[in-house]
């Protein structure tokens, strides 16, 4: 890995400032998944076994630059503690007395301190500096381990590595930059990518970096009608973005221009709305029976084929589903391309929410290498951008 990495920082009875990504769903006090806090106990654990006052950042939702009950770290804070089997001092502020009072009480048990939501101050999205260094003044350590938010330039992701060099990844980030990195950098082949979900528009940068990299380009889901209607073929009523029409046809010439082979549906199952109980049927791609009904999932003939085309994969990156997978009827093709990655021997990396998803309710999640808490930070990373949480990380 390019990067300095927490195993190399001296943290023996230092205060360690580790940025987390503890943005989890969260209703009247009640966490919907731990996934993220469970993904960054390696790192608080690597931390507190070197001998370290942990200081966790985190936000939380969108509460606007001021505080908000319903965006508070607090319950995380407990659920943490029941995690770690420790205690968690929770600090009222993440700058300021509260904050420096809840670090110096946990400093002298060399504990564990979450500081309250960072976006309760208006500073942390506008990358501030003065904001960061108040964060920094907290620590004499940073650690980077929210790889979801390094496509970010806010005040705890970039400003504060400048603060406190130098800045290091922690094991989650050094996880998501080795497999992610390593995927595109040097891939074992044949290198297939699968793309769906709803819009062409959210994976036009991927889409053109995976070109000059892949073997195979995958595609399904909403974003494959988009294609079809420029090809002149009748989609119905499917989601179709009519701006990305001619995008989509210098997509599919790039591609052939590259020598990758771009596998688009070939049927689908179509219906008159988006409900468990419409009646559905399996159409050939095209077919003007599909009148005013939508396509919904990839159809047993595409099925077969995207599954072939996995088959011997040495290198698999997943995002996005293949369909409407949280209505049974319409689960079958993102089901089957679960299964079909997890059967991969080779290295294989998901992302983004809905096909982690599908693979836990799949039941394969344990047979993926890497599944990525990246989200927007993973396509952003897989499009070939910069990521300022990343690039403000000191080089090794």
């Amino acid at each position: 890995m390019p990067k300095i990495s927490i195993r190399e920082l001296d943290l023996a009875e230092r205060r360690v400032f580790i940025r987390v990504d503890f943005n989890v769903p969260l209703k009247n006090g009640v966490i919907g998944d731990d996934t993220r806090i469970r993904a960054s106990l390696p790192t608080i654990q690597y931390a507190i076994d070197e001998g370290a006052t942990v200081i966790l950042a985190s936000h939380l939702g969108r509460p606007k630059g001021k505080p908000a009950p319903e965006f508070s770290l607090r319950p995380i804070a407990a659920r943490l503690a029941e995690l770690l089997g420790r205690p968690v001092t929770f600090a009222e502020d993440c700058i300021g007395p509260a904050a420096a009072r809840a670090v110096e009480t946990a400093h002298a048990e060399q504990g564990v301190v979450l500081l309250e939501n960072l976006r309760y101050h208006a500073e942390e999205e506008k990358n501030d500096k003065k904001f960061a260094a108040a964060l920094a003044a907290l620590a004499e350590r940073y650690v980077n381990d929210a790889f979801g938010a390094a496509h970010r330039a806010h005040a705890s992701v970039e400003a504060i590595a400048h603060e406190l060099p130098p800045a290091a990844a922690g094991l989650l980030m050094e996880q998501e930059l080795r497999y992610l990195g390593g995927a595109m950098e040097s891939p074992e082949r044949p290198f297939v990518a699968i793309l769906g979900g709803a819009k062409v528009s959210d994976k036009i940068e991927v889409i053109e970096n995976m070109l000059g990299k892949v073997d195979r380009l995958i595609i399904g889901g909403a974003m494959a009608y988009t294609f079809f209607k420029a090809r002149g073929l009748a989609v119905g009523k499917s989601l179709v973005e009519d701006d990305k029409l001619d995008e989509a046809t210098r997509i599919e010439a790039s591609a052939a221009a590259k020598g990758v082979t771009l596998l688009l549906p070939t049927d689908h199952v179509v219906a008159d709305k988006v409900d468990a109980s419409a009646a559905h049927e399996v159409l050939a791609v095209g077919d003007a029976a599909i009148g005013d009904r939508l396509g919904l999932d990839i159809g047993p003939a595409t099925i077969a084929a995207y599954r072939a085309a996995i088959a011997d994969a040495k290198t698999v990156v997943w995002n996005g589903p293949m369909g409407v997978f949280e209505l049974e009827p319409f689960a079958a093709g993102t089901n089957a391309v679960a299964d079909a990655v997890a059967s991969v021997k080779g290295t294989t990396i998901v992302g983004g929410g809905d096909s982690i998803a599908a693979v836990k309710k799949a039941g394969i999640a344990d047979r993926i290498t890497h599944i990525s808490t990246g989200g927007g930070a993973s396509l952003e990373f897989l499009g070939g951008s910069v990521l300022p949480g990343v690039a403000a990380l000191s080089d090794r």
